[in-house]
């Protein structure tokens, strides 16, 4: 990357980062090239991201490939927040994929080392589809509980082979894509919310909460437990949001070999006897049909 202006800032932030970072689900950085020109990062080489696996395996992706992605994202997160640091921009295109299957965090740009508990940031963070509604209503005080949301919402992409809240215009629109499927949240069900900048009461009609099985088809086609760790998920209340660290020990994941729980850090989960991807179709469960765009209803709450 070249810049008139020194090295970038951000350059500078995931470098420092990375440099401290070893782990099998998060992209090894092999060596810092600076010139005066210029700065290089040397990665180790992935074949591919998630957006473009979903892209050449359209309409949700094989629910045990699901389980296998989910579980290494968990075990990155679980790992950069153990050591409090907070990727901040979760999406398919920062998730890297190896030929094997290995996922790798990557692109830790935005990433923030979180020293203290209470400690604010920018609300400009995240990329909007994947951004948690209390950031949408302009919290900037928030923890690991803002990665967990960006995982909840790429759970539910690749089950569904569609983002899961697709808002197109602004923060407006976001939000009510979120509101449409976990209801419009007030001072009862979700404490302080009306003290959030951007909370408007006036600005929606009520709506009352959805099964996630009503909106997004595939959850009524899997066992309940992949439905719950989803709901864990994406709950609207940041301090009520499953950890990384417990979302890996949920029974979703209990049809894994046992000894993935006990690798050690820079081992992959692909060295576990049994550990390998099933061969995708473009939908398993509606071969001759393509998904729709969006499964999140239209029209008002």
């Amino acid at each position: 990357m070249k810049t008139e202006e020194g090295v970038p800032f951000t350059a500078i932030r995931e470098a420092s980062l990375l440099k401290g970072l070893k782990h099998a689900n998060i992209v090894l950085l092999h060596d810092i090239i600076h010139t005066r020109e210029s700065l290089t990062f040397v990665f180790e080489y992935v074949q591919t991201d998630l957006a473009q696996y979903m892209i050449q395996h359209p309409g949700g992706l094989h629910p045990w490939n699901v389980r296998i992605f989910m579980f290494q994202l968990l075990r990155g997160l679980s790992y950069i927040h153990s050591r409090r640091i907070l990727h901040r921009d979760l999406k398919p295109q920062n998730l890297l994929i190896s030929y094997l299957g290995e996922l790798k965090l990557a692109d830790f740009g935005l990433a923030r080392s979180k020293s203290i508990p209470c400690q604010t940031y920018s609300a400009e963070v995240v990329t909007l589809w994947y951004r948690p509604p209390d950031v949408l209503l302009g919290s900037t005080d928030y923890s690991t509980a803002l990665d967990i949301w960006g995982a909840g919402c790429i759970f539910v992409e690749m089950l569904q082979g569609v983002p899961a809240f697709p808002g197109v215009a602004d923060v407006f629109e976001q939000l009510l894509k979120i509101w449409r499927v976990l209801g419009v949240p007030t001072e009862e069900s979700w404490p302080g919310v009306s003290e959030l900048p951007n909370y408007k009461a006036e600005w929606f009609l009520p709506c009352k909460p959805q099964q996630f099985r009503d909106v997004w088809k595939r959850f009524a086609q899997l066992p309940y437990k992949t439905e719950d760790l989803a709901q864990q998920m994406l709950t609207m209340i940041p301090k009520e949001r499953i950890s990384a660290q417990d979302a890996l020990h949920h029974p979703y994941f209990n049809t894994l070999p046992p000894p993935v729980m006990q690798l050690r850090d820079t081992v992959s989960v692909f060295k576990v006897p049994g550990v390998r991807l099933e061969t995708e179709v473009s939908d398993i469960f509606s071969p001759n049909r393509r998904m729709k765009s969006s499964h999140v209803p239209q029209g008002k709450c």
